[in-house]
């Protein structure tokens, strides 16, 4: 808006101190706003009739063409022929007066006699409309499309010409001409029903026209209702500096309250549900508004609301056993799926938790007893969960076996997940390039594909579309550079800093900062992240990579305006809209920039995912949560040398735990953390066990394996090892016999047996025995000598699969052999 234009703005409506506050409910902005109240009467509308004649008869109202001008006469005076037949000191009261809203088609009221109404009736409203001699309620203004017919090129051309050439030049390349035609018919709705001029127009005006629009629901088109008019007039300047950034604040709940968190949960017993209530507001100041909420679900639903659904009548907190028993069984579990009228049960993730929270809520009434006897002694009772039922060890260790195996399946997908979305990005922005330069139904080539600039019928939001020459498939190619830049955005970003999802959609021009080193003077580019979960604000250096990818995203929400554009964004975790801030996840949509939600983020990455094609362990395809890439930060950081101390400080965690528990082991760090384990053992051990062995030392090492050899097979002692026993091999355990010599072994066995008997006949009693032995050892040898034979000669059956062609029959595995 020029300087010269600057009079036609009236000044602000001063609003009160809760319109500013961030943490304002809808509710409350909406009576900050207040609309402007009807008016009974003013000048225009107490006018004589020739002076309202001679006036909407001549410019601007009239028109260039006789004819259409001769019916705009005739419609002006059948109008006010009619009105002047109605009660009231006024053109206004009159059109109250004569019940026309009230009607499905006013113009049956004039001239009754006909069956059909008159064709210049419309004209001529519209003109007694845009000289502000008649203002309609607005629910009929909405509802009767007839008298919007034209109304908002009529209010441009009768009433602010100047305004409304304005407002259609900010619309120019941002805004479809159907979403254009309903803003602009939207701004003349109110500036029939209200009067006055476009820079008259009110915050309270807007949410008044929405919230009809909403309660009447006049028309199914969905421009009707779409807040674009608002997001006009406020780039236009016109709703002053206190109109909030984004429309969706008037509609914010804000936070439930205490007695709302445990409402929801239709708690029979009254009293029990005061003392939960009470609880809460005791806990409010000293936790954030999802812990209070998750504390709220735990013990209103899990704990109360279930035993009240089991045990219908229960009345006191003092459990029996048996009641408790069935609650911490329950509670374990959750439902998966409904199968054969039946529930499959699995266990319950977070029960532990559930246990936790219900055992806390029990010893905190305990101990405020003791403070206030009068108001918390009654509840202060036995609790029904003990220190080892609300024990987290197991759970915690089973939960650290899972996450790391899940990081360990998807550390190796990281690189192929970085590289496709970097080829993504360059490819979508290479197509949608190209695209613009060709013009609509041409056809262009670029990153590989052959496309054709579709003709569109009507103007688009500054969407580039293209068909595929041979399918006539469509595409948005400004929506798939869209999400190829921001996948990979999110995707770089969440990797090279591991900070949580809340704190990345949280990211603003404000966030990089810069330190001076005091000894050196080097400038350190450093990145702050805003308090999120653990209410602590940090620190983390950019890296080049980071730096890259910060300048980037800087240099695309910023395009051609000299700072990056405020945005209001919604905490949904404090379920509260923050102040407009440069956010760096942010995006340009119409006359607006919104922030890059992270529901959307969610679509984006799982799409790449689904692309990309990779499987899990159980042949599902691979989802990575925003949370997977903080643990791969994490376990690359430390696996790299950072010491795990630094690592909490840059998670940002409480407890050194945390962060250990959230690096994987790969068996490859074990491999090298015993090999250098060995390492030092050696470096404790003389140096001449490590030396390079002399020839006699080498030739006395290979000389033991050849002595070795004997006459039925090996001897089997360690080097550097003499025979314990004597050499007599039959009876050692270490000599491993050779099935070639088994002839040898029984001549040995024969003769063993002959000299026995030898022995007994000439009563060589004692050697006999030390040959029986001997010939217990040939026996043992011999049998050892048919097993080593044995198992040398046996087929194994490895079990090879059978093979199922693409008709589904199962062939024979034997029979598909001549085909490997």
């Amino acid at each position: 808006m020029t300087a010269a234009d600057t009079s036609r703005v009236a000044p602000p409506v001063a609003t009160p101190p809760v319109a500013g506050s961030v943490k304002s409910t809808g509710a409350q902005l909406v009576a900050a706003f207040p609309p402007r109240p009807v008016a009974a009467s003013w000048p225009a509308t107490q006018a004589r009739r020739s002076a309202v004649v001679d006036r909407v008869l001549a410019a601007p109202f009239a028109l260039d063409n006789p004819n259409s001008q001769r019916n705009r006469r005739l419609g002006v005076l059948a109008v006010l022929g009619w009105l002047r037949g109605q009660p009231g000191d006024c053109w206004q009261q009159r059109w109250r007066a004569s019940a026309a809203e009230d009607q499905p088609d006013w113009r049956l009221l004039v001239g009754t006699d006909r069956a059909e109404p008159l064709p210049h009736l419309t004209s001529g409203l519209l003109v007694l409309i845009c000289a502000d001699v008649i203002r309609p309620g607005l629910d009929w203004l909405l509802q009767f499309a007839p008298a919007r017919h034209n109304l908002a090129a009529e209010m441009a051309r009768t009433r602010d010409r100047v305004a409304f050439a304005e407002l259609t030049a900010l619309c120019q390349d941002r805004v479809g001409l159907q979403s254009q035609h309903q803003a602009l018919t939207n701004i003349a709705i109110i500036m029939a029903v209200k009067g006055g001029t476009v820079a008259a127009v009110r915050v309270g005006d807007c949410l008044e026209l929405l919230a009809t629009a909403a309660r009447t629901r006049a028309t199914n088109d969905r421009h009707a209702h779409s807040p674009l008019f608002y997001q006009l007039l406020r780039a236009h300047g016109d709703l002053g500096p206190e109109a909030p950034a984004a429309i969706e604040m008037f509609f914010g709940r804000g936070q439930p309250s205490c007695e709302q968190l445990i409402d929801r949960y239709r708690i029979a017993c009254r009293s029990v549900r005061d003392v939960l209530v009470d609880y809460l507001r005791e806990r409010q100041p000293a936790v954030d508004f999802s812990t209070l909420q998750r504390l709220a679900y735990l013990l209103g639903k899990l704990f109360w609301a279930d035993l009240e659904a089991h045990h219908p009548g229960i009345d006191s907190l003092q459990l029996p056993r048996d009641v408790a028993t069935a609650w911490k069984q329950r509670v374990l579990t959750r439902p998966k799926a409904a199968k054969d009228n039946g529930q499959l049960t699995g266990p319950r993730l977070d029960g532990r938790s559930v246990l936790t929270a219900v055992r806390a809520f029990y010893l905190d009434l305990a101990e405020w007893a003791d403070e206030d006897p009068a108001r918390w002694g009654p509840w202060a009772v036995r609790c029904p969960v003990s220190a080892s039922d609300a024990s987290h060890k197991k759970a915690r260790l089973h939960r650290k076996s899972r996450m790391d195996t899940r990081t360990r399946e998807r550390l190796p997908v990281l690189p192929t997940l970085l590289a496709w979305v970097a080829a993504e990005r360059a490819r979508t922005a290479e197509l949608l390039a190209a695209a613009e330069q060709t013009r609509p139904g041409e056809l262009f080539a670029a990153a590989g594909t052959t496309l054709r600039r579709t003709v569109l019928k009507t103007q688009t939001t500054g969407r580039v579309w293209a068909e595929d020459p041979n399918t006539g498939r469509r595409r948005d190619l400004s929506f798939e550079e869209h999400r190829g830049f921001w996948t990979w955005a999110v995707v770089e970003v969440l990797r090279h800093t591991g900070i949580r999802i809340e704190e990345l959609t949280e990211l603003s021009h404000h966030s990089l900062i810069q330190y001076r080193l005091p000894t050196t003077g080097e400038l350190i580019p450093l990145l702050q992240i805003v308090p999120s979960k653990t209410d602590a604000e940090r620190l983390l250096v950019i890296s080049p990579e980071l730096a890259d990818v910060l300048s980037t995203i800087v240099a695309r929400i910023r395009g051609d305006r000299p700072d990056v554009p405020l945005v209001v964004s919604y905490d949904k975790n404090e379920r509260v809209y923050n102040p407009p801030m440069p956010l760096l996840f942010q995006w340009r949509r119409r006359l607006d920039n919104r922030p890059v939600s992270e529901t959307v983020l969610r679509t984006y990455l799982d799409h790449a995912l689904t692309e990309i094609g990779v499987k899990d362990a159980a042949g599902q395809p691979m989802r990575y949560t925003f949370h997977d890439f903080r643990r791969l930060f994490i376990t690359d950081a430390i696996a790299h040398g950072m010491p795990p101390h630094i690592a909490q400080l840059v998670a940002g965690h409480r407890d050194i735990n945390t962060t250990m528990g959230y690096k994987a082991v790969y068996p490859e760090e074990v491999i090298n953390g015993h090999r250098a384990f060995i390492a030092r053992r050696r470096a404790l051990r003389p140096s001449e066990e490590y030396r390079t062995p002399t020839d006699a030392e080498w030739a006395e090492f290979v000389g033991h394996f050849e002595r070795r050899k004997v006459a039925i097979g090996d001897c089997g002692r360690s080097y550097d090892t003499a025979c314990i026993h004597e050499h007599s091999c039959l009876r050692c355990p270490l000599l491993r016999p050779d099935p070639a010599a088994r002839t040898r072994l029984e001549e040995i066995r024969d003769n063993l047996i002959a000299r026995i008997a030898e022995a007994q006949s000439h009563r060589w009693y004692g050697e006999a025995e030390g040959l029986k032995v001997s010939l217990a050892g040939a026996n043992a040898k011999l049998a050892q000598m048919d097993q080593i034979r044995a198992s040398r000669t046996k087929t194994a059956q490895l079990g090879i699969p059978g093979f199922t062609d693409t008709a589904g029959r199962t062939t024979d595995s034997a029979d598909d052999r001549d085909q490997f």
